[in-house]
């Protein structure tokens, strides 16, 4: 069998660790915070980004996708690296212009390229990543890693609160009762569109909400829980405690929520992917 490199983009949210076992490539998203440009992970990580918050400051902050030259110079490197084929692992193309960068380099890459949209965004593209990881090491080709993680894509589910709800409803995807002040809203992404699921009074409430949420939607579940900045590390860890816990999750990792889904949600924010 060829050997086959995995590469994916920042907007994966995927953690080092990931990274480092499987060999990934990460392409980095633009985040542009008050005009000037960062790429997500190089010159700009999670504690970079949020620091731009602080004593309530209101940065004007945007993503845009990587160019097809940032991709040409990842597939340079997974072919030089040893790769004959490499599977691509992107964020939906619904949501962001990554896939037809992606899709330009591939035209030009040294070995063969095959795409896949996961038409998800965040950790949910990272779970797509995983499990064509694991797949690829258990003896499948490119094609069956690709649809992997295609069926992953369509199998995982989130769950999350926003705090910077400002930042959400400019974007048009979020609808609150204002009748509700002060109660949190827990929040899950479906098609496009953020819904509410409950709304909690305390960070225990919520905990316990999102935490319900998971769990109804199966057995032997993997779950990864986010959070932003140190704000909404009390929410993420009474989560993963209350998730860890239940018999229907197998298994939990911690990620980070980084720049170019921080742009959309903001610091405070915590919440889980699972499949």
């Amino acid at each position: 069998m060829s050997t086959v490199a995995l590469v994916t983009d920042s907007n994966s949210q995927i953690p080092p660790e990931l990274v480092e076992r499987y060999g990934v490539e990460v392409v980095p998203l633009t985040v542009v915070i008050d005009g000037v440009e960062h790429a997500e992970g190089v010159d700009l990580d999670a504690d970079g980004f949020y620091a731009r918050f602080a004593g309530g400051a209101a940065p004007d902050v945007s993503t845009s996708q990587p160019s097809p030259g940032a991709f040409a110079d990842a597939y340079e490197r997974a072919a030089a690296g040893g790769a004959e084929q490499i599977l691509s692992i992107h964020i939906g193309a619904a949501v962001s212009g990554t896939l037809n960068a992606a899709t330009v380099a591939a035209g030009a890459s040294p070995v063969p390229v095959r795409l896949v949209d996961t038409g998800t965004a965040s950790f949910g593209i990272t779970c797509c990543v995983w499990e064509a990881a694991e797949a690829l090491r258990g003896g499948a080709d490119i094609d069956a890693a690709a649809a992997v993680a295609e069926q992953t894509a369509a199998r995982v589910g989130n769950v999350f609160v926003v705090r910077a709800l400002d930042l959400a409803r400019r974007g048009g995807r979020v609808v609150v009762d204002d009748s509700q002040a002060g109660a949190i809203p827990v929040l899950t992404l479906v098609g496009g569109s953020i819904e509410v699921v409950a709304t909690a009074s305390s960070i225990d409430d919520a905990a316990r909400a999102m935490a319900d949420h998971v769990v109804a939607a199966g057995e032997r579940l993997r779950v990864a829980v986010g959070y932003a900045d140190a704000a909404a590390a009390p929410l993420s860890d009474a989560l993963r405690e209350l998730v860890a816990a239940h018999p229907n999750v197998a298994e939990v990792v911690t990620y980070r929520i980084g720049p170019s889904v921080g742009v959309h949600t903001g610091p405070g924010t915590a919440g889980a992917f699972f499949f």
